[in-house]
C-alpha cells in the first residue's frame, strides 16, 4: 500500500510542458526537458516528414552541442565557403575569411529537423502532427494550455515554438505586455532556389553576397557550387515571381553561372529580423525562436541562436523547484539570454534599421572609399554584436573618420542613428536581475524606444 501512495505521489508530481510548433528552440527545449523527466508534448500543424525548406542552412555547430544535440552524421554536412560582400553597384568586394573557430557548417534544413525530431523523440518527448495551434488557453491571468483544431490540451507550462506570427503570442491577452505582432520592416521576404548551372568558368568569388542590389533594399547572394547555382533574393516587401525572373536576368548580366531552370527550391519565405522580443515570458508561457525574434537582424539566421536558448529555458524550468514556471522564475530564462545573446543582437537591430534608412550610392560609397574593408568585417550566420561584425584599429579610426567625412549626406545619416544604436546597447545590457513587474514594464517602454 505504503509504495503505491510513494508511486501515485510521484506521477501526480510530473510537471507536463507543451511545446506549440515545431521551431529548432522548441524541439531542442522539449528534449532537455522531457531527458529531464517533464512530461512534454509537442504539436505541430504540419505532417510528419514535411518540415523543412528545400535548401541549406547554415548554422554554428557548437550549438548543437549547448543544446545537448549530437553532432550530425559527416555526409550530411559540409563547412561554409568564405562570402564575398558587394555594394549596389558591385565594384568592391570584401572577401571573408573566417577563422577556423568560427567556421560553421551548412547542412539540409530538413535533415536539421530530422536530427532534432529523432533527438526529441529518444529523450521521451511526445510529438503530435496535423494538430494546428488556433490560441493559448488562459485561466486567470495565467496561459494553462493551447487550443487546436484537435481539441484543447492542458499542461503547467506552454513554450511558444510556433514562429514569427505565432497565433499563441498574437492572441494573449491586452494585459500581457508582449508584442503581438510584427511591422513589416522587421521582417524579410526570401526566395530561395537553386538554378542549373549555365557557365563552368572558375569564379574568384563562388560565394557573392550583394547588399541593396538593383537599389532596391534588401539582401541576395549567389552561391556557385559544382552542380547548381544557389540564388537567394531578400527584401523589405512583397514581390512575386514574375519579379524573381526580372531579378534574376539582372543579375545574369554579370554572373553568367545562372542558369534559367530551377532545380530545387523556389520558395518564398519571411522571417523576422529585428530586436529580440522584450517580454518573452509570462505565468505558465515562455516565448523561443521565432517566437521571440531571436534572428540575427542583419541577416535574419537564427537556428544557433534558438538551440543556445534552448539550454537557457531548459535550465530555467529544472531549477524551478516548486513547479510555479510564473515571471519570477522564468525571468531566469530571459535574462540568460540578454546577457549571453540578445543585449549584442538589439544594437544590430538598430543599426539595421539605419541602414535601410540609406540609399545605394551611399552604401557603394562605404565600399569604394575603403571607409569598410577586409580587415574590418567579419559577417558569419552567428555573430553576436556589432563588435563581431565591425572591428576597426584605434589608430585607423582617424583615417575612416575622414574617409567618411568626404560624403556629408552619408555622415549625416550615420551620426543619426548612433544615439539610437548606443541606447539599444546600454538599455538591453540594464535588464533588470529580477522579476518586478513595475520595473519590468518601465524596462520595455524604455527598450521599445530604441526601435521606434
Amino acid at each position: 500500500m505504503c509504495r503505491c501512495v510513494k508511486i501515485f505521489r510521484e506521477v501526480i508530481a510530473v510537471k507536463k510542458v507543451i511545446v506549440a510548433g515545431m521551431g529548432h528552440g522548441g524541439l531542442a527545449a522539449a528534449a532537455l526537458l522531457a531527458k529531464a523527466g517533464f512530461q512534454v508534448s509537442v504539436f505541430e500543424q504540419r505532417s510528419e516528414g514535411t518540415l523543412g525548406y528545400d535548401w541549406t542552412d547554415i548554422f554554428d555547430p557548437k550549438a548543437l552541442a549547448a543544446a545537448g544535440l549530437p553532432m550530425p552524421p559527416q555526409e550530411q554536412f559540409s563547412y561554409k565557403e568564405d562570402m564575398t560582400f558587394y555594394g549596389p553597384s558591385q565594384r568592391v568586394g570584401l572577401r571573408q575569411h573566417v577563422p577556423a573557430a568560427k567556421r560553421e557548417i551548412k547542412m539540409e534544413r530538413r535533415d536539421i529537423y530530422a536530427l532534432l525530431i529523432r533527438h526529441a523523440a529518444e529523450c521521451g518527448a511526445r510529438l503530435y502532427y496535423a494538430h494546428k495551434v488556433l490560441a493559448p488557453i488562459f485561466s486567470g491571468s495565467r496561459v494553462v494550455g493551447i487550443s487546436t483544431d484537435n481539441g484543447d490540451f492542458y499542461a503547467d507550462l506552454v513554450i511558444d515554438a510556433c514562429g514569427m506570427n505565432s497565433p499563441v503570442r498574437g492572441q494573449l491577452p491586452d494585459f500581457v505586455p508582449i508584442e503581438k505582432s510584427v511591422a513589416r520592416e522587421d521582417c524579410i521576404t526570401i526566395y530561395r532556389a537553386f538554378f542549373d548551372r549555365a557557365s563552368w568558368a572558375p569564379t574568384e568569388d563562388p560565394f557573392q553576397v550583394i547588399l541593396f542590389a538593383d537599389a532596391i533594399r534588401g539582401i541576395s547572394w549567389i552561391a556557385t557550387e559544382e552542380e547548381h547555382t544557389d540564388l537567394l533574393i531578400g527584401r523589405f516587401e512583397e514581390f512575386d515571381e514574375a519579379e524573381v525572373e526580372r531579378f534574376a536576368d539582372f543579375l545574369r548580366k554579370t554572373h553568367p553561372q545562372l542558369g534559367k531552370t530551377v532545380v530545387r527550391g523556389g520558395q518564398f519565405a519571411c522571417i523576422p529580423v529585428r530586436q529580440p522580443l522584450s517580454l518573452m515570458i509570462w505565468d505558465g508561457y515562455a516565448a523561443i525562436g521565432d517566437s521571440a525574434f531571436m534572428t540575427v537582424p542583419l541577416i535574419g539566421s537564427g537556428i544557433a541562436n534558438s538551440l543556445r536558448a534552448a539550454r537557457y529555458l531548459a535550465d530555467a524550468v529544472c531549477s524551478d523547484a516548486g513547479g510555479r514556471f510564473d515571471c519570477q522564475t522564468l525571468w531566469i530564462y530571459q535574462r540568460k539570454y540578454f546577457q549571453e545573446l540578445g543585449k549584442g543582437l538589439a544594437p544590430l537591430a538598430a543599426a539595421k534599421r539605419l541602414l535601410l534608412r540609406m540609399n545605394s550610392s551611399d552604401i557603394d560609397y562605404f565600399f569604394d572609399a575603403g571607409v569598410l574593408n577586409e580587415e574590418n568585417i567579419t559577417m558569419t550566420a552567428d555573430f553576436h554584436s556589432l563588435f563581431d561584425l565591425i572591428h576597426f584599429d584605434p589608430k585607423d579610426f582617424w583615417k575612416k573618420g575622414k574617409g567618411l567625412c568626404r560624403n556629408p549626406a552619408a555622415a549625416k545619416e550615420i551620426l543619426s542613428g548612433v544615439p539610437k544604436i548606443t541606447a539599444a546597447m546600454a538599455i538591453s545590457a540594464s535588464l533588470p536581475k529580477v522579476w518586478e513587474e513595475t520595473a519590468v514594464r518601465r524596462w520595455i517602454a524604455r527598450y521599445d524606444s530604441c526601435f521606434r
